[in-house]
């Protein structure tokens, strides 16, 4: 057993193993983009949730595996920061923040996951809860990992309910003094740790009594709160309505004078809307694909452009990485588009395969986590190579190279590539040595960037192909249906044939009759029930060398 568990931590650790960007902190932020404050070089924040804010108040999976190995395999995925959570009254009491590990754990009757910590990370064990969770941002440092302390609750417990006294200034438990106080404390505890690089104010406010005029007056207490403290941390802004509303900056703007220093968030998952998102697996699905983006990108992401853009963090997504949620399923290739368009920073929900305790259980899984139950390997290595794109810069704005277009193929996380010099065909592989390509607008040649080659469709189910004749029907390509995501051009009969990933375990590149989508001004798509996923495309812009 040791054996076998010795060989699954040694592959973990080598899996997607990336060396991690390093950069001199603090972090600034520059128009839309988090930057380094010394070079003002762009730095991309690529999270994973990690979380520490339920009863036990013990970061989780501690039991499972040594601290080292849990970071290590963080940055072996592909992620350079965590969003660390916490609760207020870890900090703000001390009957809550000085009791032990060992204590807390086993006041809930965790004697197994007490046992568990004392085998792996013995160290910990007897620590006050507040000196751990130091210990595991220390940890975090010391594998170059960058930290948002994520104010997520003010009394341990899971989050979110709207009537559960943690959803908004002056609930039962959220008491805005007192909220206050633990960001003073935890600003100062860390205020050294250069690894520390943002505090996310509070997490999800929501519920009854929310306001926007209460929202204005507290958010700007607790902004100023933290810089006053530490001046070098980004303060990091959240909604109303779960983090998924900022409209009402439209009209006005929050003005906090914290210059270079003011990074929004929101959240975005399949349920983020009034019906819990059942329009995912009832309405067809290019139609709500761009419903829910507008809606998205109305109601919060609005923020990163126009003339005065904000940097915009998006702190919680996620699917069920097991596979089997259909309204996940159909919902996360939609959002994978979006957000490589749009370069956006980001913090995947989440860590943890499994919790010590979570609303009255002992140690249930978490299906979104994209560890196993065990913590010992990812729990779906084909969603980290659909991510892949999502942990990478795709715009410098220090960059001088012109922007070209990476075709980005959600469902696989791959983009469209020639093969190779001699080779007229395409496939896809992996982003980074995705082919660079420019379209010369909507209707316009798809073409290779340095080799006056052009993107052709052939024939319904066969291979697209590179060519020299880049004026015919068949290598003028558009971007058609209501989603946007299909790329067609014309067979010899004036009929679309659209880009075919075929399926996610191929990397191939076909053209097909489209699915579910017609030309302009023929609404006919808006009908069709069928999953078009494997024929969705991104454009997604870039300027790197």
């Amino acid at each position: 057993m040791k054996e076998k568990r010795s060989i699954e931590t040694i592959l973990f650790i080598s899996l997607l193993l990336f060396a991690s960007d390093s950069h001199s902190l603090p972090l600034s932020t520059s128009g839309r983009w988090v930057v380094d404050d010394a070079s003002g070089q762009r730095v991309k924040l690529a999270c994973v949730n990690w979380i520490s804010h339920l009863e036990g108040m013990v970061v989780e999976g501690l039991h499972k595996r040594p601290l080292r190995e849990i970071v290590g395999g963080i940055t072996a995925m592909g992620f350079n920061c965590v969003r660390l959570t916490w609760a207020t009254y870890m900090f703000t009491r001390p009957s809550y923040g000085n009791r032990s590990v060992a204590e807390s754990l086993g006041g809930l009757g965790l004697s197994e996951a007490k046992e568990g910590v004392a085998r792996n990370n013995p160290e910990l064990l007897n620590l006050s809860l507040v000196e751990a969770y130091e210990a595991v941002v220390d940890e975090l440092g010391c594998h170059g990992v960058m930290v948002v302390l994520d104010n997520h609750v003010s009394k341990p417990k899971w989050c979110c309910a709207k009537d559960d006294g943690n959803g908004f200034f002056g609930d039962k438990y959220f008491h805005p003094k007192e909220w206050l106080q633990g960001l003073t404390k935890v600003a100062e505890r860390f205020k050294h740790k250069s690894q520390v690089v943002a505090m996310s104010m509070r997490n999800e406010l929501r519920g009854p009594n929310q306001t926007e005029h209460i929202w204005y007056k507290q958010i700007r207490k607790g902004a100023r709160t933290i810089h006053s403290v530490n001046p070098n941390l980004l303060v990091i802004v959240s909604g109303l309505e779960y983090d998924t509303d900022l409209s009402f900056l439209r009209e006005k703007p929050l003005k906090l004078k914290l210059p270079n220093k003011v990074v929004f968030e929101a959240h975005w998952y399949s349920f983020s809307s009034i019906t819990g998102g059942v329009e995912w697996t009832e309405q067809p699905l290019n139609q709500i694909c761009s419903n829910r983006t507008e809606w998205f990108e109305s109601g919060a992401a609005f923020v990163g452009t126009g003339s005065n853009p904000a940097p915009f963090f998006l702190s919680e997504f996620g699917i069920d990485l097991r596979g089997v949620n259909p309204r996940d399923n159909r919902f996360f290739s939609c959002f994978l588009a979006f957000v490589a368009q749009r370069d956006l920073d980001f913090a995947l929900w989440t860590l943890q395969g499994s919790y010590y305790y979570k609303e009255g259980v002992v140690g249930p899984e978490e299906t979104y986590g994209v560890l196993d139950y065990n913590w010992d390997k990812p729990r779906n290595p084909k969603f980290l190579k659909r991510i892949r794109i999502l942990q990478d810069i795709l715009h410098d704005p220090n960059s001088i190279v012109s922007k070209y277009h990476l075709i980005f193929h959600p469902r696989s996380g791959r983009c469209v590539s020639f093969k190779g010099e001699g080779q007229d065909q395409i496939h896809g592989r992996n982003c980074k040595k995705g082919s660079r390509w420019s379209h010369d607008g909507n209707g316009g040649a798809m073409r290779l960037l340095g080799s006056g080659l052009c993107l052709k469709a052939v024939g319904d189910g066969l291979p697209a192909k590179l060519s020299t004749d880049c004026s015919s029907p068949q290598a003028r390509w558009k971007l058609i249906s209501k989603s946007k995501l299909h790329i067609a051009a014309m067979d010899e009969q004036g009929k679309p044939l659209c880009l075919d990933g075929k399926n996610s375990n191929s990397s191939s590149i076909l053209t097909r009759a489209c699915i579910c989508a017609l030309q302009d001004g023929d609404d006919r798509d808006l009908d069709c029930r069928k999953n078009p996923q494997r024929q969705w495309f991104k454009l997604v812009p870039s300027n790197l060398p």
